[in-house]
């Protein structure tokens, strides 16, 4: 293409999706570990900025300290302010970038410390190990991404040890630290819902069949009237037992599981507002944008514009 004619920004298709993370993109000079050093556990520390600082994914969970500098966080549908100390896992192949907004002349050397490890194998090895299984709620909220309170302190202990060893000394390093987060009831869920956990094993099978229904089709959900009568409980035992499971009534979960699906749609579409409102199965606007306020805390025009910022650029 002629240089004299150079593609202006507004000729450029709009990046909508993020990034997806490859194995040779991990380079030293990025400040990932060298091959030989890394094992199960990939250690990365880096400064700001960064080429990887980006809205991206990778298959790999990923434990997340932030040392120095404030700014926005996002991660998943979910925009946050972070300052030293914000602490988050994110689970395989959900979207996160890290903006500071108060960086120095010349950047900072060290923003931040990770940790990034895969999902099969600590499942696999779950099945013949009966104590790694308490991992395996821990690692199911952290689909949603897990902000952690009061562990900023521990996570850098944990992260200099387990960065100084190699070898079983570092797994164990490493499984102790999970093993704390496993632990930890300071946390909260930064995307999207999830479900908590019943004793009743044949009652969260058909939650769960419920929750998946509301999913995938949240705009088209049924009442809880309709849905009760399809597992044969009476509406007030049916809202008991969804609520135990879920933690939100039956309509505020739906609420959610709506918003969720209109950010989707502001992040990754030029839909008008009102025509998502009523996509995802909103009756009316002034409705939408009050159930959204009270959710993401700020409007859906707000969130499309900070959402912008994802990218970094």
């Amino acid at each position: 293409m002629s240089a004299r004619h150079p593609v202006s920004a507004r000729q450029l298709p709009r990046q909508r999706q993020p990034e997806l993370e490859l194995e040779y993109g991990r380079s030293r000079e990025l400040g990932y570990e060298a091959p030989e050093d890394a094992g199960f556990v990939r250690c990365l520390d880096h400064g700001f900025p960064t080429p990887l600082a980006r809205w991206h994914y990778h298959d790999e969970y990923e434990l997340h300290l932030i040392v120095a500098t404030s700014g926005k966080a996002f991660v998943g549908d979910w925009i946050g302010q972070f300052h030293p100390g914000h602490f988050v896992l994110t689970g395989p192949r959900l979207p996160h970038n890290w903006i500071s907004l108060d960086v120095p002349d010349g950047g900072v050397a060290l923003r931040d410390r990770v940790i990034q490890f895969p999902h099969e194998p600590l499942v696999q090895a779950s099945q013949s190990i009966p104590e790694l299984t308490q991992l395996l709620p821990l690692l199911e909220r952290a689909k949603h991404g897990i902000e952690f309170f009061g562990l900023s302190e521990r996570a850098m202990q944990y992260y200099d040890s387990v960065r100084a060893r190699r070898g079983l000394e570092r797994f164990a390093t490493f499984l102790a630290l999970l093993g704390e987060l496993a632990n930890c009831t300071d946390y909260r869920l930064l995307s999207n819902v999830q479900l908590q956990g019943c004793e009743d094993d044949a009652t969260m099978d058909q939650i769960s069949s419920i929750v998946n229904q509301i999913t995938q089709d949240a705009a088209h959900s049924m009442t809880m009237a309709q849905v009760a009568a399809q597992i044969g409980m009476s509406e007030s035992r049916f809202s008991r037992f969804f609520r135990k499971a879920t933690g939100n009534t039956f309509v505020d979960f739906v609420n959610r599981v709506r918003i969720n699906r209109a950010c989707q749609l502001l992040m990754e579409s030029d839909r008008y507002i009102t025509h998502i409102c009523y996509e995802v199965g909103f009756n009316n606007v002034a409705n939408f944008n009050r159930r959204f306020l009270e959710i993401k805390g700020m409007t859906p025009s707000e969130f499309r514009h900070q959402s912008e910022n994802r990218f970094g650029r």
